[in-house]
């Protein structure tokens, strides 16, 4: 009796010490490559104050990210992504897309909990994007017009009326949640709310009550290495 009583301790001493060692192993920081699909809108009031009513535009996402542990389970998650915004705006027979690029860097906290062979994810944190690229495609029957968005703050009084422009900075919040595999390899939900407005000061025109805010959802893979 003993002797199975003893076996039974040191059987139990080694599993936990097996399971301490992968919870440690599983503790160290790490690096994620991920890339996916957005659905993006641009949200807010017009001169007049009246809601947008804009229609998604598809886009896609690529970025990287390193994963800091902080306390058991919960992680600091900064990273780089290139991601694609914007907006489909239709004025009968005219519609309009809006096409902006950002450089983002989010700074996200993470929580991963352990369910069968691999983790739940949830992460939520702010982000900071800078634009590098953004045009407007115009179409009407069979006519079709591009033209290319500026950044600026803010828009002087000598500026041309017929371009499209917008701040270059856009900084807001994330959230995401997904299922990470033993090997690395998960998917996640995203979503995504611009805390600023985008549009700038113009001093072309009187003050209205203009705001138009980014804000998305989109769905990631990715691998963490």
């Amino acid at each position: 009796m003993k002797t199975k009583l003893i076996t039974i301790i040191a059987f139990l001493l080694l599993s936990a010490s097996m399971a301490n060692a992968q919870i440690a192993d599983k503790a160290k920081l790490s690096f994620t490559v991920l890339g996916g699909i957005n659905f993006s809108n641009l949200t807010g009031t017009d001169y007049a104050g009246d809601q947008l009513e804009n229609n998604l535009l598809v886009g896609y996402h690529v970025g990287v990210n390193v994963q800091i542990p902080l306390v058991p389970q919960f992680y600091f998650q900064p990273g780089f992504v290139f991601n694609t915004k914007g907006a489909k705006k239709t004025v009968d027979p005219v519609t309009s897309t809006y096409k902006l690029s950002y450089i983002e860097l989010p700074l996200n906290f993470l929580y991963k909990g352990l369910l069968g062979n691999g983790h739940v994810i949830v992460g939520f944190g702010p982000y900071i994007g800078y634009a590098i690229g953004g045009k407007v495609v115009s179409e009407g029957g069979a006519v079709s017009l591009e033209t290319d968005i500026e950044f600026k703050n803010p828009v002087e009084a000598g500026d041309p009326i017929v371009v499209t422009y917008f701040k270059p900075i856009d900084i807001g919040g994330n959230v995401f949640a997904g299922y990470e595999m033993a090997g690395g390899l998960f998917a996640q939900m995203n979503g995504q709310l611009g805390m600023i407005k985008i549009n700038p000061e113009d001093k072309r025109i009187a003050e209205g009550k203009t705001a138009i805010k980014n804000t998305g959802f989109g769905f990631s893979v990715g691998y963490r290495f």
